[in-house]
């Protein structure tokens, strides 16, 4: 019993660390298309060190990269960031932190991150070892992905006009990369198809950026009719 305890802070640490070597090879595609979509070197790491979350990040340089304005990249971003903060409601009373540490927490809070707490019951341990899983992956996913954008980044900047070697793809690649683990079941394979099918109907006539917005729409009416259906039943 003794054993398997104290083996298990190493194997989370072990487990978050591989997480965030997976995540951190979109980090280099990511530092590649900023580039490409006219970010420089410095914007695009400001980017990750900053905003630090994958889906936001791609979303706002493929929609400036696409010429759309600043207010939908923006617009667009925030509201796949959004998540985010309903991952701060559920971890606040596993982290229990305060001053510093708070602002610092928040900024680790992602889906990595979150998942990783979530997988170990607080009622175990006093949350010791969920609080462990989420800083470690956190941690490990911020310096990876930092680290992988950088060298993205300067690797885009040294080949002159990354488009002549087909990386402006690496945004829409990207996201889609991101994406694909989230389709898990009917629900979420018929949302996102419908937001798809939304997006390319609304293309040609609006503003790059503004149909993705759009699409929020699809997700909205899938939400209540969830909660319908719940009702039913």
């Amino acid at each position: 019993m003794s054993d398997a305890r104290s083996s298990e802070p190493r194997a989370i640490v072990s487990t978050a660390l591989g997480v965030g070597l997976a995540t951190a090879a979109y980090g280099v595609p990511f530092g590649a298309a900023a580039v490409t979509g006219g970010l420089s070197v410095a914007q695009t790491q400001a980017l990750s060190l900053l905003m630090f979350t994958g889906a936001s990040q791609f979303a706002l340089v493929g929609v400036l990269a696409a010429g759309g304005g600043v207010a939908s990249a923006v617009a667009t971003s925030t509201l796949l960031g959004m998540r985010n903060a309903f991952y701060g409601l559920a971890m606040a009373p596993v982290l229990r932190v305060r001053g510093v540490r708070r602002l610092v927490a928040a900024q680790l809070t992602i889906d990595e991150s979150t998942a990783m707490a979530i997988a170990h019951p607080v009622a175990v341990d006093d949350g010791r070892a969920a609080r462990l899983a989420f800083w470690s992956t956190g941690i490990s996913v911020f310096v990876l992905w930092n680290l992988a954008t950088l060298a993205g980044a300067l690797g885009a900047g040294a080949l002159g006009d990354p488009r002549d070697f087909g990386l402006d793809a690496a945004i829409p690649a990207g996201f889609l990369a991101l994406v694909w683990p989230r389709l898990v079941d009917r629900r979420s394979w018929s949302i996102a198809l419908a937001a798809g099918a939304v997006a390319l109907a609304l293309t040609p006539f609006l503003r790059p950026g503004v149909p993705v917005l759009l699409t929020s729409i699809v997700a909205v009416v899938a939400g209540v009719q969830a909660v319908r259906d719940r009702t039913v039943r």
